[in-house]
């Protein structure tokens, strides 16, 4: 991995690497990758890596969406793998209870600050864990520690940092950061991603579909008419900061999905067909269904002290919703959901595990929704109170500034159109992205299953910050 050091004063330095490009069976958002590398000091900052594209996708310099070139890909992905180190001998072979001390990482940090170097690899995957199952509470050690599966990684086909074996992605500090430094903000209203047309758009929209009804969609210049009377659509993020991976996390896991329902490229899986394809020849079709994706966690497992936790649950689900749009273009959404609309929704949630095997991004977003409710709990249950660990340094976003990313605003628009039988015209709205990471924090149950995890996870001869 390309070398990333803590600046000593409150620098902070990005590589872009952002994502947008829209898509809307008549009105869909997607997002596009832009990779862009500047010097932080004399380091080179790389979860974004060098070049102009990541994960497919790319931005010019104008801030224009389109799809990357196959050789822009491929140079990511070589760029990482030399850069990147051997993985250390004892984080290489899988273990279903990794540890991760926060004052361990607190502590190395600091040391990297001091001395001025760059921060490790195995830091910045957090010794390659992969989801975090249990949060343990050590006041006698003054420690939060973080506990789940890990094991060695590897530079993905698509660039991205995965599993050796499961090839899933592993966590990153810098999305520990963003969690823990925007966790009081989340518990006002959430960590949302939403890409939406403009009112504007739709009223233009509306007269050309009604223009072209009569018509119908024979050709591709219809298509190409539709998408330019929508425009440009806008990107709303909110909880997290604009400019950081874990908000470009969540429009590019936005954007894969709508890729994936609009049929703009095959589907990775077998069992998940596109929606456009689920709908060809419905009559009773609704207009404009929304998906989104959202949390999706059972209620956490406490041992009654508040010292031990658990996170259960998938983790993330899609979710649907019908809505309707006013002559002004205003959208109204309608609290209901259409059979068919639900059953696809129904699918990738049940999907969702083996889709994140094939798209790391979806891997990537769940990672960032289990750091979230991490950090609303140690945050909400006083989690660093309890264990007299000083978690300052972590939560300051000038003494641990976060990799910054360039921010697209909005998305020029493509369209995929279904026309029914009765003459009327299917189409699919925009979606997100919503973490409610403190619901998933206010739900709890006692249980006396995870007092003997802590006893045996206890760091006991164990030094430094990660052990099996």
């Amino acid at each position: 991995m390309l070398a990333r050091k803590l600046p000593s004063h409150s620098a902070h330095v990005c590589v872009a690497q952002r994502v947008t490009r829209l898509l809307i069976a008549s009105a869909l958002a997607c997002i596009a990758v832009s990779c862009l590398s500047v010097k932080q000091a004399s380091a080179q900052i790389a979860l974004g890596g060098l070049g102009r594209s990541v994960g497919g996708v790319a931005i010019d310099a104008n801030g224009v969406l389109a799809n990357a070139a196959q050789g822009e890909v491929e140079k990511l992905r070589d760029i990482r793998l030399k850069a990147m180190h051997n993985t250390p001998d004892d984080l290489v072979e899988p273990n279903e209870q990794r540890k991760v001390s926060l004052r361990g990482i607190i502590a190395a940090l600091a040391e990297c600050r001091e001395k001025d170097l760059n921060i490790p690899e195995e830091i910045q995957f957090l010794a390659g864990l992969q989801r975090i199952r249990y949060v343990l509470v050590y006041p006698e050690q003054q420690d939060i520690v973080l506990v789940g599966y890990g094991e060695g990684w590897k530079v993905g086909d698509t660039g991205e940092y995965v599993g050796i074996k499961t090839g899933r992605p592993v966590l990153l500090l810098d999305d520990l950061l963003v969690a823990l430094q925007t966790a009081m903000n989340a518990a006002k209203g959430g960590i949302n991603c939403s890409i939406d047309p403009t009112p504007e758009g739709i009223q233009r929209l509306q007269q050309v579909t009604a223009d072209h009804a009569a018509r119908g969609v024979d050709n591709e210049q219809t298509i190409k008419v539709l998408a330019e009377a929508l425009g440009p659509q806008v990107i709303t993020l909110e909880g997290v900061p604009v400019t950081s991976h874990f908000a470009r996390v969540m429009v590019a896991a936005d954007y894969r999905m709508k890729r994936i329902q609009m049929g703009f490229e095959p589907v990775p899986i077998k069992g998940l067909i596109s929606y456009m394809d689920m709908i060809k020849g419905n009559t009773r079709q609704q207009v404009s269904p929304r998906f989104w994706m959202a949390t999706n966690y059972d209620a956490l497992l406490t041992d009654g002290e508040g010292l031990a936790w658990e996170l259960r649950g998938q983790g993330v689900k899609t979710m649907t919703e019908d809505a309707l749009f006013a002559k002004g273009g205003e959208r109204k959404l309608t609290g209901k959901a259409n059979p068919i609309a639900k059953k696809w929704a129904d699918t990738m949630t049940a999907k969702y595990e083996e889709l994140s095997q094939r798209e790391p991004i979806f891997g990537q977003l769940r990672n960032c929704m289990d750091m979230a409710v991490i950090g609303a709990l140690i945050v909400k249950e006083g989690l660093a109170q309890k264990a007299g660990c000083d978690i300052s340094s972590l939560t300051d976003p000038l003494t641990s500034p976060v990799v910054q990313f360039a921010v697209p605003k909005q998305i020029n628009s493509e369209t995929s159109v279904r026309e029914r039988p009765d003459g009327g015209w299917i189409t699919s709205t925009s979606g997100g992205v919503q973490i409610h990471s403190w619901g998933v924090a206010d739900r709890k149950e006692r249980s006396d299953t995870l007092a003997p995890v802590r006893e045996k996870s206890a760091r006991g001869k164990q030094t430094g910050w990660r052990w099996n």
